[in-house]
């Protein structure tokens, strides 16, 4: 079993509590807009995973991806910035999502928390809100979840504070 803390859209600012919630996470898990520095102090602190997002600059784009596929405890996650949601697409996700979809997939640039399941290709779609100050959410959000035998457990949607 691993334990993830997902979370998006920092847009540069790391709140404390991030660190005091994902202490006991295996991995962390970033949907992108990291902004400045956000990268380097969370993958100091537990492994890191991530896509870039719209905001982010060179630096972010030159190490994460765009789009990252991989399997967790067998379980096939795809993780990528705009994505959309069950009904909802992206068009740069759509095609790819109803002709190989996974069993996880994970975006973030909206800022609304979403936790959606889709009956349509069975597959949990997580949107962890946003972690940081920068936008028009009121209240900072982190996902986690535990992984294991191709199986989602646990998932608890946290407040963090006010922006």
């Amino acid at each position: 079993m691993i334990n993830i803390g997902l979370l998006s859209d920092t847009h540069g600012f790391l709140d404390d509590a991030i660190f005091r919630h994902f202490d006991d996470c295996d991995e962390i898990w970033h949907a992108g807009d990291f902004g400045p520095d956000v990268a380097e102090r969370l993958a100091d602190f537990k492994p890191l995973k991530g896509v870039y997002g719209n905001i982010d600059g060179k630096e972010i784009r030159n190490v994460y991806p765009e789009h990252l596929r991989f399997n967790c405890e067998q379980l096939d996650v795809w993780m990528t910035h705009i994505g959309g949601y069950p009904g909802k697409y992206a068009p740069q996700v759509k095609g790819e999502i109803y002709t190989k979809p996974p069993k996880l997939f994970i975006c973030g640039h909206s800022h609304i928390l979403k936790v959606m399941y889709d009956k349509k290709i069975d597959c949990l779609h997580i949107n962890p809100g946003a972690a940081g100050n920068s936008g028009w959410h009121r209240v900072k959000t982190l996902i986690k979840f535990c992984v294991s035998d191709e199986k989602i457990h646990n998932l608890a949607a946290i407040e963090i504070g006010n922006r």
